[in-house]
């Protein structure tokens, strides 16, 4: 579904992703992981077009978009749940879910998958007009994830959706992580929290300074020594 092909981004002089190839198949959960400046976030910043490559290819379902606009991105399928939520905070929750499906026109569809985030996050029902801004972190979560899943993404780029939560919170997220690729969204996903990043996942890459170091089952990622020692705490 989606091709990373040795792609090389920079912020100004400094080179942030050196010779970068990722795939994620169809139906998958694929995870990033790796110390904070690893180049996560910047994967999937170019990738969702905020960032422009200085080299390489970048190819979703057959169809190069590197260097496209991000809003046309979304179009063909891919979005993003941003690092840090990025709700709206001066608007209530339906109008950031309302914004999610700006490229969509069917307005009884659009109704119709309003009803369906609103089961799927019980939180947000009772908050419908409370402003995003003034909701708890894990709720701003839930929000930005309903936001971005209004666009109807076939692709969901999530970074890092556990940062800032209670760990009783970040196992219910996971758990939502796990609900949406079961019911047909492919899922790329960053994360610091390793050991639950692998445990939902099919796949994973390991990143160190812009770099791929290690890629395979996340399973088998998740008892190799290397991995535990690094990043899972044993």
């Amino acid at each position: 579904m989606l091709k990373v092909d040795d792609i090389n981004v920079y912020y100004g002089v400094i080179h942030a992703l050196k010779g970068i190839s990722v795939e994620v198949k169809e139906g998958e959960i694929v995870t990033l992981i790796g110390a904070n400046g690893a180049g996560k976030s910047t994967i999937l910043r170019t990738i969702s077009g905020l960032l422009k490559t200085k080299t390489g290819q970048i190819s979703f379902e057959g169809k190069n978009i590197a260097g496209m606009k991000a809003q046309d991105i979304v179009k063909l399928g891919i979005s993003q749940v941003p690092e840090g939520r990025r709700v709206f905070s001066n608007m209530t929750v339906l109008e950031n879910l309302e914004l999610g499906a700006y490229i969509r026109s069917d307005n009884t569809a659009i109704q119709q998958d309003l009803e369906k985030i609103f089961d799927r996050f019980p939180q947000l029902t009772k908050r419908r007009s409370q402003l995003a801004g003034t909701m708890s972190g894990g709720e701003q979560q839930m929000l930005a994830m309903g936001r971005a899943l209004m666009s109807r993404p076939r692709l969901l780029l999530l970074d890092e959706p556990s940062m800032g939560l209670a760990p009783l919170l970040v196992r219910e997220i996971f758990s939502i992580i796990k609900e949406i690729n079961t019911t047909g969204t492919t899922v790329l996903l960053v994360e610091q929290n390793a050991h639950m990043a692998l445990s939902i996942a099919h796949r994973a890459y390991v990143l160190e300074t812009g770099r791929i170091t290690l890629s395979g089952d996340a399973k088998e990622l998740a008892a190799s020594e290397e991995v535990r020692k690094a990043y899972l705490g044993g």
